[in-house]
């Protein structure tokens, strides 16, 4: 590993030494600000390499923005996320000064105070798609399946997805208990697909993965160990591009999915909340919106007089 707790090759393909000599010697920045910034890139790079992005030009606007998503999903406070945005900003300014990279992706990148719309949603007919990626002649299918089911079925977290006991599934009652931000217990019903394929991983593959180093987690790598935030990541990467989903697609795109579609189904939004475990129904409410900015686009996009 590197000084910056990614791996060697990141932190060479992202140039990551170059930028905190470009802190030190050109911004002349306070050291307490070179160290907040040279780890936030750092973390950026994980992210970017975990969604597919082999070099900083490789990452879209797009991707930058779920980056910043998954910082709110990680519990960050707004300070530290405008701080990793600047942190951010300011690492391809340098790139692209420096000819490293030819476009700032960075550039619309905007703070969550000012979000309005959504990360990407997938339809309906996308999640069947992805759901249905894992086959059945790969050793670790059921896992995979049993994971997807879950973290759509539930709307979950990726904290929350791999922070999943066994104990935590209650068959009986067709429910799974979460622990959200704050160690906050939720329950959250859960159908039947994604209760079967659950029982199915427990009976068939979990046992012969753990090998007493499990800690009770429910999902566990090809090691027997709990899975990993990382490993989380290259799993659902792996079946998005199986199933063909050309759109930008995270732990949290799923969850955004599962909100959008019980409130397209006419869910109440206090339930929603509920589910989601929301603290302030105001953050669930950005879900109604979806319907009507997609309604606005489609009429900007195709009546005579916009």
């Amino acid at each position: 590993m590197s000084a910056f707790d990614v791996p060697d090759e990141v932190a060479r393909a992202f140039r990551l030494e170059l930028f905190q000599d470009h802190l030190a010697l050109e911004r002349g920045s306070a050291d307490t600000t070179r160290e907040a910034y040279a780890r936030d890139v750092a973390r950026f790079a994980l992210f970017a390499r975990t969604a597919g992005a082999a070099a900083p030009a490789d990452a879209t606007p797009r991707a930058l923005r779920e980056f910043v998503f998954h910082l709110k999903d990680l519990g960050l406070a707004p300070s530290s996320i405008r701080r990793t945005v600047s942190a951010v900003r300011t690492y391809y300014r340098f790139l692209v000064s420096e000819g490293h990279v030819a476009k700032d992706p960075s550039e619309r990148l905007e703070t969550p105070k000012r979000w309005r719309t959504l990360p990407e949603v997938l339809t309906v007919a996308e999640v069947e798609r992805l759901l249905a990626s894992p086959s059945v002649e790969e050793p670790l299918a059921f896992r995979d399946r049993a994971m997807l089911e879950l973290a759509y079925g539930a709307g979950l977290r990726v904290s929350e997805w791999i922070g999943l006991r066994v104990q935590d599934l209650v068959f009986d009652d067709q429910l799974l208990r979460v622990f959200g931000k704050g160690s906050k217990e939720r329950l959250v019903p859960i159908g039947r697909s994604a209760i079967g394929a659950a029982a199915v991983y427990l009976r068939e593959l979990r046992p012969r993965l753990e090998k007493g180093q499990g800690k009770g987690i429910l999902f566990l790598n090809a090691r027997g160990e709990p899975l990993t935030r990382m490993g989380a990541w290259t799993i659902l990467r792996k079946h998005v591009e199986r199933a063909g989903i050309e759109k930008a697609v995270s732990p949290h795109t799923l969850r955004h999915s599962f909100a959008t579609h019980l409130l397209e189904g006419g869910a109440d939004l206090r339930a929603v909340q509920e589910m989601l475990g929301h603290a302030d129904i105001a953050t669930t409410q950005i879900y109604t919106h979806v319907d009507r900015e997609f309604l606005r686009s489609v009429h900007r996009q195709y009546h005579p007089r916009p």
